[in-house]
């Protein structure tokens, strides 16, 4: 018999999975569970401002289901045997599903999962944060692979590993961009974290865990009502969209299919804002199949092997959305691109920067009330500019930066700061890259992945186009409504300390969700 999992971290006494990850007040989840051991436990807490006990069960009787080959990419077809009802009066939100091994001490007892409860009507202040569960999906090596270590096919019909949902508050909780004052450019803080935690590697790079749950809990704790749903939702629910004046996404939105950006586009154009406290947003173009129930991205084999490049669907062609191949960048959408980011504080990527931006135009609306002036550093305290982000093309106009458009930025886009960023190199002879933490450390580096796409070639002169990135801070308008993106992952740290990334993220949430025009153009 062989195990549940594959992979260097804890063998569970316990995992399961629900058939769908979001449903509706009144429906019920339904969990496909196996188990070590003869009955287990289930416990389901709302994670918001504070912890909210919901539901629980015991006794339940547990039988062991092993995980076909390929789980990774087919999902695990194990059977119902926990049925969650899901009360109608249960508040849109993230329900941790906490499911504890009877007669067992230690981590292994307890596992994770999850389930969100969407709305049935927008609440009054109308704000829905759509979770990044693709990038959960892309990242999850339960049973194998990921999208990380050569999988094409990734399902959600399978268990999450452990770190993703849930770990222990603690002082240094796992994040990748390094805190360490000195730089830390191996990561080696990191690194120790995850050994001694016996977490899997990618947990730190996805999950609610890192960034949604803080977002969440400052938010409620400062009398924001937050609608939820997945990332899946835009397509299969789009009504989760009706009378929502603002979407909000957090973190790391990676992974973005067509009709999710569709979607999104119409919203917006329509009337609806979009607030942005995420980086690395929409970067790779992924499909769904199986009735939603599979995602597909071939990344960089995308151009030789995805079975639609020779046919009338080459548009979906699951490599990044500024492959001109697609003819869609991302910027289209949200503003800014990786492709014109990178990294900051990974690697060689940054590794001693300030984690902060430069603010070059303090008199937008959405730094109204912190004091800000030309100049100044913002969220360095808290190296909020970290790990993943995002920036655009642009030139110095009597030394503001100005976007150039030649990126597909919008025309009215306006950048407010900015920080330095680095797609990471790597040659035969040259590495940047932090070796312990990166899928291919043999392969090609994001600089001569992307330059090539992008322009044909990694030659020098096509790798200098992207080299130097930034983080930056933009907003721009489409149709009816406003878009405002700050460009990192790493912004939802800020929250917790910080008083003037609570002042801005307040800002923006007020302003966003108070009516459903656009932004005066002095105020962009």
């Amino acid at each position: 018999m062989t195990g549940i999992i594959d992979r260097n971290t804890l063998v569970l006494a316990v995992e399961g999975y629900p058939s769908r990850q979001s449903v509706r007040p009144g429906e019920v989840v339904e969990f496909h569970c196996s188990s070590r051991v003869g009955s287990f436990s289930v416990v389901v807490t709302r994670v918001g401002a504070d912890r909210q006990l919901v539901w629980e069960a015991f006794d339940i009787a547990g039988e062991w289901h092993d995980a076909p080959p390929g789980a990774y990419a087919s999902g695990c077809d194990w059977p119902v045997n926990l049925t969650i009802p899901v009360g109608e009066d249960w508040r849109s939100g993230f329900y941790e599903v906490a499911l504890i091994a009877d007669g067992v001490e230690g981590p292994e007892a307890i596992s994770h999962s999850f389930f969100v409860v969407r709305p049935v009507a927008p609440s009054e202040q109308a704000i829905l944060l759509v979770l990044a569960t693709n990038t959960y999906n892309a990242y999850n090596k339960w049973g194998g692979e990921c999208l990380y270590t050569g999988a094409t096919h990734v399902s959600f019909q399978r268990p999450i590993e452990r770190g993703f949902v849930f770990r222990p508050d603690s002082d240094y909780d796992g994040r990748v961009a390094s805190i360490e004052p000195d730089g830390d450019p191996g990561h080696q803080r990191l690194l120790d974290y995850l050994e001694a935690g016996k977490y899997p590697m990618w947990c730190a790079s996805s999950g609610w865990h890192n960034w949604e749950r803080r977002f969440v809990r400052w938010a409620e704790s400062n009398g924001f009502v937050i609608d939820m749903a997945v990332n899946g939702d835009l397509e299969a629910h789009p009504e989760v969209l009706d009378g929502q004046r603002l979407v909000v996404s957090v973190g790391h939105d990676e992974y973005w299919s067509w009709g999710m950006r569709d979607a999104l586009d119409d919203y917006v154009a329509a009337g609806g804002n979009h607030a942005i406290f995420s980086g690395n947003t929409s970067f790779w173009q992924v499909r769904t199949a199986d009735d939603g129930q599979t995602m597909v991205c071939f990344k960089g084999s995308a151009r030789t092997s995805d079975p639609v490049v020779e046919t009338d669907e080459a548009r979906t062609m699951t490599s990044f959305w500024s492959d001109p191949r697609i003819g869609r960048p991302e910027t289209t959408t949200i503003g800014l691109t990786f492709s014109r980011g990178g990294y900051a504080r990974v690697g060689r990527g940054t590794p001693r920067s300030s984690g902060g931006y430069t603010i070059h135009r303090p008199d937008h609306w959405a730094f109204e009330g912190t004091g800000l002036c030309y100049g100044d550093v913002l969220g360095a305290r808290s190296t909020v500019v970290g790990y993943e982000v995002d920036g655009c093309a642009y030139t110095l106009d009597r030394g503001v930066p100005v976007p150039t458009f030649e990126d597909g930025a919008p025309d009215d886009l306006v950048i407010l700061a900015t920080a330095p960023a680095r797609l990471l190199s790597q040659t035969a002879t040259y590495s940047e890259i932090p070796e312990a933490l990166w899928a291919d450390p043999s392969g090609p580096g994001d600089l001569e992945s992307v330059a090539a796409a992008m322009f044909g070639d990694a030659s020098p002169e096509n790798t200098s186009k992207i080299a130097h990135g930034s983080a930056v801070i933009a907003a721009f308008t489409r149709g009816r409504g406003t878009v405002f993106n700050v460009g990192s992952t790493d912004w939802s740290y800020g929250l917790e300390d910080d008083p003037l990334i609570q002042r801005i993220s307040a800002n923006v949430l007020r302003r966003l969700s108070g009516g459903t025009g656009p932004i005066s153009p002095d105020h962009r």
